[in-house]
């Protein structure tokens, strides 16, 4: 079989939504954006109250959602308040509509 070393060129749409998922693909970073959708904003140590999990891991996580796009922090030193990025969460939750209603779609 020949290997084709040719990089892939995804729709913008599609690398999007790959962003996002491997965003959301810890648990914990989806007990934070739940957290943030009830509460619209919240410091780190918050979340370090309600999370089983030390302040560094808890900032590790925070780092890779905002790296996503899914939050943004205000810094009000000494501490960052973080809140869902609206805009991406919107779109978030419509790419993953449409890829899953994409296959609803193909099956009926």
């Amino acid at each position: 079989m020949k290997r084709n070393l040719k990089e892939i060129a995804y729709k913008k749409n599609t690398e999007e939504l790959a962003r996002f998922a491997k965003a959301l693909g810890h648990p914990t970073r989806i007990a934070i954006l739940k957290r943030l959708e009830n509460e619209s904003c919240c410091f780190t140590g918050d979340l370090v109250d309600e999370l089983p999990l030390a302040q560094s891991t808890i900032s590790q996580h925070l780092k890779e959602l905002k790296n996503a796009g899914l939050i943004q922090g205000e810094l009000k030193p000494p501490k960052i308040k973080y809140c869902i990025n609206q805009e991406n969460w919107s779109k978030a939750k419509q790419l993953f509509d449409d890829l899953f209603d994409s296959k609803s779609q193909k099956t009926k």
